[in-house]
Order: structure tokens, then C-alpha cells, then sequence
């Protein structure tokens, strides 16, 4: 799928989503959202694809929302934004919410909503030149796509406070020391080290993944004891799955494990 806004491109189960405006810095548009949106939706709907890649195209990740096209939109602002950033939220829902994992290549500055859709990935891979910033300060605005309930889990309440009200940026080195990304890797080897970050999570057990995933994410709102009873119906329903089956042969018989669907 391509059409030159968004460019998904599937191989070996590895999907890669390009945001590509490059010209913009990848800045987000109704339409850039509206492509973007189908082929997070394509992605979570296709049973071949294993892990979902996001990345920019050009220098910048994603610099946010388009300023461009708010002052476009004149009087009729508040009607425009409406719509964009429930656009962008039908991107944040099924990438938080799919059944496999996610991985962000942050190649440049991620800002606003740039930020969100990188910190909604399950791993974040960012090159040494990347830097993160709010931005909704400076424009007067608040935040989206899900960021003021990301970004306080990751870093603790006060960096999220000085990172979103005081707009103060985050360079790559001390994104990876707050928590902010999984791992720094220098400019030239991202998209190699990436690759291989990707072949290893398309690799994984699905329905493994996807119960930790869910775990992980109501662990911030279940109670200790609710907690144990999520993980006790997530471990049965696990062990119900020929990956767990071909798991356990695996590490009984000391070779790797391979979880690709035609083990079933």
C-alpha cells in the first residue's frame, strides 16, 4: 500500500509503516491521519503480519500535528482540530490495543503527535540525532494521542510535568536514561539494527506477546490481587496455544524455539 502520504511495505511478516512527508517534517495532516489510520487498521487485521515497524521518511520522525494547516483553518480552528485528532486517535487505539508487537525507529525529532505514536510502540529504537518534545506549549495547545497518559507511566510525573507544560526537549541519550526509548543506536546503523529488532519480535510467540501486552498495560490500573488473577487467566490461556506446546519441546530438546504460525 502506498499512496505517498503513508507507505506500508510487507515482508516476511515484518510490516513497515513510512510516514512520508518529508517536506513537512512528516507533520500530520487529515489526510496523512486518515492514510495513516487505514494501514495501522490493514496491519492489525492481517493475520500474516507479525510485528508492525513505524518510522519517518527524511530526516524527522514526526514533527506533530500540521501548524500549517490549524492556521489554514482560521475561525474555524476548533472544528478542524476536532476532526484531526480524532482521526489520529482511530491510530492510537489499535496500535495500543493489537495483538502484536510494535516497533518505533525514531530517525530525527519526534514533537506533539509525533511523540505519542512513537511511545505507543512496544520497543522504540532511536538514532543518536533524535530528540522529543511536547510542543503543545509553544502553540498553545494540549495534548493527543494518548501522550499525557503515556509519557507520565514512562518517566515519572515530574519529567512528564517539565517535558509537557515546560516544553523542554529530550535529546536521545537522556531519552534512553529516563526510560523514554528501549535503545540509542547511531544514525547509520538504525534501520540495520531495527531490521533485526523486528525479524526477532516477528519471531515471538503471538498470543504470548499479546497477553504480556495486555498484562502490562492494565498493571497501572488492577489492584495487586486483580493483578495475580490477570496473569493466572492470561498463563491458562497461554498454555491452551501450540506455541506454548512447541515452546516448552523446544527448550526440553535445547533448540530454538519456532513459533511461525505453520507450527500449529
Amino acid at each position: 500500500m502506498s499512496d505517498d502520504l503513508v507507505i506500508l511495505k510487507v515482508e516476511d511478516g515484518v510490516a513497515t509503516i513510512t510516514l512520508n512527508r518529508p517536506q513537512v517534517g512528516n507533520a500530520v495532516d487529515l489526510p496523512m491521519a486518515r492514510s495513516l489510520r487505514d494501514a495501522v487498521i490493514q496491519c492489525a487485521d492481517d493475520g500474516g503480519v507479525r510485528c508492525v515497524v513505524l518510522t519517518g521518511a527524511g530526516r524527522m520522525f514526526c514533527v506533530g500535528g500540521d501548524v500549517a494547516a490549524m492556521a489554514a483553518a482560521g475561525e474555524a480552528r476548533p472544528e478542524f482540530l476536532h476532526e484531526l485528532v480524532g482521526a489520529f486517535h482511530e491510530i492510537s487505539r489499535p496500535l495500543m490495543q493489537m495483538d502484536k508487537p510494535v516497533l518505533a525507529l525514531v530517525n530525527g525529532p519526534a514533537a506533539g503527535a509525533g511523540l505519542a505514536l512513537a511511545l505507543s510502540a512496544d520497543v522504540v529504537l532511536a538514532a543518536r540525532s533524535a530528540s522529543f518534545l511536547a510542543a503543545y506549549a509553544a502553540v498553545g495547545l494540549t495534548a493527543d494521542g494518548g501522550l499525557s497518559w503515556l509519557l507520565p507511566r514512562l518517566v515519572g510525573m515530574r519529567k512528564a510535568q517539565a517535558m509537557i507544560l515546560l516544553n523542554q526537549q529530550v535529546s536521545a541519550e537522556e531519552a534512553e536514561r529516563i526510560g523514554l526509548v528501549s535503545q540509542v543506536v547511531d544514525d547509520g546503523e538504525l534501520l540495520t539494527q531495527g531490521r533485526q529488532m523486528a525479524n526477532t519480535l516477528a519471531a515471538s510467540s503471538m498470543p504470548a506477546f499479546a497477553g504480556s501486552r495486555r498484562l502490562l498495560r492494565a498493571s497501572f490500573e488492577a489492584s495487586f490481587e486483580q493483578q495475580l488473577e490477570l496473569e493466572h487467566t492470561s498463563m491458562t490461556s497461554a498454555a491452551r496455544t501450540p506455541e506454548s506446546a512447541e515452546g516448552i519441546a523446544a527448550f526440553l530438546a535445547r533448540r530454538k524455539p519456532d513459533f511461525r504460525p505453520d507450527i500449529a
